[in-house]
């Protein structure tokens, strides 16, 4: 069973985490890659908004699909 706050947490901590976590593979890499980008191009502000997404769809999808 995926944990709903696990993904979010995860996600939160290191983006794509959450979404490895729930078997999204091609979106963890997404914001793996993403989120480190926009953390040096915007100085940071970017990378926490990044952070939060991330960690607010992992948490989303891991809700919808409970189940593995």
């Amino acid at each position: 069973m995926r944990n709903p706050g696990t993904a979010a947490i995860l996600s939160f901590l290191i983006p794509g985490a959450g979404q490895l976590y729930n078997g999204k593979i091609l979106r963890g890499l997404f914001w793996l890659i993403v989120t480190p980008g926009l953390w040096v191009g915007s100085g940071g502000l970017l990378g926490w908004v990044c952070h939060i997404i991330s960690a607010y769809t992992a948490h989303k999808y891991a809700v919808r699909n409970p189940a593995r």
